[in-house]
């Protein structure tokens, strides 16, 4: 009865001491269970690491204004107001980069021509502190993009589709726009290579009484355009998947020629030496 006391008031003690020193109080060995739990937390944590980001592949961007031909430029702007284009400004140039050309071509009576030509790079890093590839930012950007060019404000006859043949995903979208009682005709091409992104505009409108331009002769060389400026930025991306493996094609054909070639001499060799 006695024993039974002295354990009671033990408890009561315990039961009077504040949460965190509880463990203290505890019968023999708890405080060993205690210690083992702690030294074992350090572990769990270090069972969940961080997970790794993969590098991305570009690491910087082109001369926004070197990205197209001669010939391009020409076909695009009959008669540019400065063939060197105006370079954006820009904090990081291979993180972000523009340029831009405009030209206007008189037709006498029949008006004018006016072309206005812009390309824009976006380079996106891995990022850990929000857990994203370059490729995966770069994704996002692109959507967002493709979806800024649908939604121009006053637009209509908005339309978009798919283009073939250039970096890891492309996306083309025209529209029309009415200014200043002149019709524009626009047409804005996205592509994203791996972890950069590549956006041309490409407008014109006959002003002055001058026809307006086709929207579809445009496109074709907005797409002919953008290829050379994803082929400045990323110069394996720009190929289709058919394109590479004609290529590859090619190239074996290349080496089969050769080859024959070589068993043909061998074979007149062979046949010069018995005679």
């Amino acid at each position: 009865m006695h024993r039974s006391s002295k354990r009671l008031a033990s408890i009561l003690a315990c039961a009077a001491v504040p949460v965190m020193l509880v463990a203290g109080c505890s019968e023999s060995g708890s405080k060993d269970a205690a210690d083992a739990s702690d030294s074992a937390a350090p572990a769990s944590s270090a069972a969940k690491p961080s997970p790794s980001l993969a590098p991305a592949k570009y690491a910087k961007l082109p001369d926004p204004c070197t990205v197209f031909a001669n010939g391009t430029l020409k076909q695009l702007l009959p008669k540019p107001k400065n063939d060197a284009g105006e370079k954006g400004k820009t904090s990081d140039p291979n993180a972000s980069a523009t340029c831009s050309w405009y030209s206007s071509k008189s037709e006498g009576v029949d008006g004018s021509q006016f072309r206005w030509l812009d390309v824009s790079f976006k380079r996106y890093d891995s990022e850990a502190a929000v857990n994203a590839t370059g490729e995966k930012r770069a994704e996002q950007f692109y959507a967002k993009q493709v979806d800024l060019a649908k939604a121009t404000k006053d637009a209509t006859k908005v339309k978009s589709g798919a283009v073939d043949g250039v970096g890891d995903a492309a996306t083309w979208v025209t529209y029309n726009l009415k200014s200043k009682g002149n019709d524009y005709r626009n047409q804005t091409v996205v592509v994203r290579a791996d972890n950069i992104v590549v956006t041309l505009n490409y407008n014109g409108a006959g002003l002055a009484g001058g026809d307006t331009p086709d929207s579809s002769d445009l496109l074709k060389d907005a797409e002919k355009a953008v290829k050379e400026a994803v082929e400045a930025a990323a110069p394996d991306a720009s190929q289709s998947a058919t394109g590479k493996a004609t290529d590859e094609a090619k190239k074996d054909d290349k080496k089969d020629g050769a080859s024959d070639a070589k068993d043909g001499k061998d074979s007149k060799d062979s046949k010069d030496a018995k005679s």
